[in-house]
């Protein structure tokens, strides 16, 4: 498994959470069974820090989405938000441009043409 892989499950945990705000750690634990150690450890930390940090990364995101209130942002584009704002703001050994990068990708793969756009605007933002 790659660290892309990782980042995909990490992504549809948090996307789950949005709905609820409930850790499920029932199917955290169904994830971690199924990837290595190192993949594992990435997938728990953003999992847990997402959980721990919502409140402070929601308010990050609403900053930077002017026009947007975060509660009526599409949930798979906030969710793709929350997990590259947690990476850059509390996983320093993840450089800036690959959370970007990645984000991107998640959207291209499971959201709508313009996320992309609309995400990496908002991740340049904040970098600022």
């Amino acid at each position: 498994m790659s660290r892309r892989d990782a980042r995909d499950i990490g992504f549809k945990l948090i996307f789950s959470y949005t709905f609820d705000k409930e850790e499920n750690n029932d199917v955290l634990e169904e994830y971690l069974a199924t990837v290595d150690a190192d993949d594992g450890a990435y997938i728990r930390e953003v999992y847990k820090g997402v959980v721990s940090h919502y409140d402070e990364i929601l308010e990050e995101i609403g900053k930077y989405a002017e026009g947007f209130e975060t509660e009526r942002i599409y949930k798979v584009d906030l969710a793709i938000l929350i997990l590259a704002v947690y990476e850059i703001k509390f996983m320093s050994d993840i450089p800036f441009k690959v959370s970007v990068d990645e984000a991107v990708n998640i959207a291209n793969k499971y959201s709508t043409a313009k996320s992309g756009k609309f995400i990496n605007g908002i991740l340049s933002k904040f970098a600022r």
